[in-house]
């Protein structure tokens, strides 16, 4: 059986991105009708329809790990806590990620951290993801995607649900929802959402307490649209950012670095501290208001708030007391220039702003005009607290502050000459970043003024055919470096980046096909170069010049009313050109090397069968090709490819006014021992283990 479906994964790539609407129909959307028409590759995916069946309790980029061109990683190995994603061999700080348009990514770090919003899946409708530079938007460029979340609206009618499921390693989500359905004259509804979802995790220790909520009212009344949203979440997770060593990984790869207390002479590992967790919550309010001005113009305005705190927490063993800003101590008339501390590094952050999108639709013309305004403000900060010491409490050891504005606009046009749809798109960003020092400590924190200024242009074509469309673009992007990357190089470079795509859509029947050629041309591309930082984040360098080229396939065929068969396959090739590694020494010049974490083959292949409309069965099969971990083209720092297997089942009770679902999730049903994440230290490979053959069932309820 696993022969048979590897090699139905390599004969039948195929896609399915199917298109089904919730109680806001899509073409009431004009963002999501003026994307269906540029020539760029792109996938909306409806949660509901395409990812309702698995959304037991993982996060997002577990979710979305089958899509094209996408892995998905999970520091405690099993989708619950931290995740990330990559989209083309691009991590997470290079895609940008937007919640109904409004920047997500972290201003400073341009992160993204799905564990602030648990099972944000549960408030989202749609999921845009575009490929590439894609088209102008809100938020950092996007270097490699860029992915729109697209949060539901209130149901037209009341409503109650419920989901509640338990699986693997202890792993539990509870989620209540509640809809007013309309009231006040039919112009205003009301939903609310509460998650508490908990894991113990794959790794040793590695738990996840997370807590989410999501709070929305809309007023509809003619050609006035408003909605406010108030979400967000708590988070407390224990640290799994530290990996294991290969040695390590092949006798125990559920050990756990991570608050490791030594014995004197460093040699025994004697005991771990149980709270090196990583805690923060993060609130957001958000207020869209969409306007009909008349038969041609609509107006789309979003004013929004976001406010995060909170810290991480580690045992610091034999720490110096001059390096937090201590004085010696002196006891017993001797002077102690050491001890164990408890050290908290807190992120204190606010960020607001607009955005405001203005739509045109003419007969033969389409017309985008969009403006940004955000501020972020960042307070960072770390207390030490004494383990044998309580009269160290507290002690605040450094302080710095971040701030980041940016105003940009772009305008967009589309221009229909029978066949042939000319795109036209202009970006302008302007970005000012100041950092100071309040309080120097612990190397943390740097002065800075750094102000940038991009022009992002792009065109292209679309060629209308029976069923389809062929389509061209260029697009030509800028980007800049992270706080990370500046304080590890002040004099580090922003990325440039020039994209060509190449695609075609098409349908024949019962089946639908799409390919896409990509060419991404990098100067000064920031790639990762396998290391981490003291918190987990992986380093960055300027990496020279880089390219990424390659050919994503993909189809979806209905054979029959019972049976759905889609894939995708992407082929690639990413290299650094004339790589120089930097040693003790000095450079040595490498040659083109492999870009590192980026498969030159990812495939899906799934197959659905529904043998009655209440039961449906799924399997999702991937297969990735080996990959490494840094740029240097060392195959003791290669990850191998990997083969999953996943499968899931879904039947419904229909009974009077209320259905209740009964939802099985089985992951790695071989039991694949496997690693698609990791870093380098002092040349040797490190590996954040995933875990082996694991389930999820829930069971939901849903009174109308």
């Amino acid at each position: 059986m696993k022969g048979f479906i590897f090699l139905g994964l390599l004969a039948g790539p195929f896609y399915y991105a199917q298109n089904v609407q919730d109680s806001v129909k899509t073409a009431e959307i004009e963002s999501i009708s003026f994307l269906k028409r540029l020539p760029v590759t792109k996938e909306i995916i409806n949660v509901e329809k395409d990812l309702g069946q698995k959304n037991l309790g993982q996060d997002l980029p577990i979710l979305l790990k089958n899509q094209m061109s996408v892995i998905s990683t999970s520091d405690a190995g099993n989708g619950v806590g931290y995740t990330g994603f990559r989209i083309r061999g691009v991590g997470g700080t290079a895609i940008n990620v937007m919640l109904n348009g409004v920047p997500y990514n972290d201003s400073e770090s341009q992160g993204t951290f799905f564990v602030n919003v648990g099972d944000l899946t549960s408030s989202a409708s749609q999921i845009v993801i575009q490929r590439g530079v894609g088209t102008s938007s809100n938020g950092v460029a996007a270097f490699g995607a860029s992915v729109n979340v697209l949060t539901k609206n209130p149901g037209e009618k009341f409503y109650l649900k419920s989901d509640d499921s338990y699986g693997s390693f202890n792993t539990q989500k509870y989620s209540a929802e509640i809809g007013s359905g309309k009231f006040w004259k039919n112009r205003l509804s009301l939903m609310g959402r509460y998650t508490q979802i908990h894991s113990d995790g794959y790794i040793d220790r590695a738990f996840s307490d997370l807590n989410s909520y999501n709070l929305t009212a809309l007023f509809e009344e003619n050609k006035t649209k408003i909605r406010f949203m108030a979400f967000g979440g708590k988070e407390k997770t224990y640290q799994a950012w530290n990996a294991v060593d290969r040695k390590t990984w092949e006798t125990d790869p559920k050990f756990n670095y991570s608050g490791a207390i030594y014995d004197a002479a460093w040699e025994n590992i004697i005991g771990f501290y149980n709270n090196e967790t990583d805690n923060y919550h993060q609130n957001h309010y958000q207020l869209l208001w969409e306007q009909n001005l008349n038969s041609h113009w609509n107006l789309e305005t979003t004013f929004h708030y976001t406010r995060g705190s909170g810290y991480y927490e580690n045992y610091k063993q034999d720490a110096k007391f001059s390096k937090y800003n201590l004085p010696d101590l002196i006891v017993e008339s001797q002077t102690v220039k050491k001890t164990d501390l408890i050290r908290k590094k807190w992120l204190d952050n606010d960020f607001y702003g607009a955005v405001s999108t203005l739509y045109g639709k003419f007969e033969n013309l389409d017309l985008n005009f969009g403006l940004v305004g955000n501020t972020y403000f960042g307070k960072h900060f770390g207390n030490v607290s004494g383990v044998y010491f309580p009269e160290i409490f507290e002690h605040e050891y450094y302080r710095n502050n971040g701030t980041k504005t940016e105003f940009s606009g772009f305008a967009k046009a589309i221009i229909k000459l029978k066949r042939f749809e000319f795109y036209g798109d202009a970006q302008l960003r302007n970005i000012i970043y100041n950092t100071e020092i309040i309080q120097q400590g612990d190397g943390e924190g740097v002065e800075l003024d750094k102000t940038w200024l991009f022009f992002n242009p792009k065109l292209g074509v679309n060629y209308r055919i029976d069923s389809g469309k062929l389509f061209f673009s260029y697009a030509h992007a800028h980007r800049e470096p992270n706080r990370d990357d500046i304080f590890a190089n002040p004099e580090i470079q922003p990325e440039k980046l020039h994209d060509f795509e190449a695609g075609l859509e098409k349908s024949f029947g019962a089946v639908s096909f799409t390919t896409n050629l990509y060419y991404m041309n990098y100067v000064n591309q920031l790639v990762l170069n396998g290391q981490i930082n003291d918190i987990g984040e992986f380093i960055r360098v300027n990496s020279g010049k880089s390219y990424r080229m390659g050919v994503e396939i993909g189809a979806l065929a209905r054979l029959s009313k019972q049976w759905n068969v889609s894939g995708n396959l992407t082929l690639s090739k990413n290299e650094n050109k004339d790589f120089k590694n930097e040693t003790d020494s000095g450079f040595e010049s490498l040659g083109n090397t492999p870009i590192s974490f980026s498969p030159n083959f990812i495939g899906n292949l799934l197959i659905s069968y529904t043998p009655t409309q209440n039961l449906s069965l799924g399997i999702q099969n991937q297969y990735v090709g080996s990959q490494y971990l840094d740029n240097t083209n060392n195959s003791d720092l290669e990850l191998n490819a990997y083969f999953l297997t996943d499968l899931n089942a879904k039947y419904t009770l229909n009974l009077k006014r209320t259905a209740v679902d009964f939802k099985l999730l089985l992951n790695n049903i071989f039991n694949k021992k496997y690693v698609n994440n990791g870093f380098v230290d002092d040349r040797e490979p490190y590996y954040f283990s995933q875990a082996g053959t694991n389930f999820m069932f829930g069971v939901s309820f849903r009174f109308q």
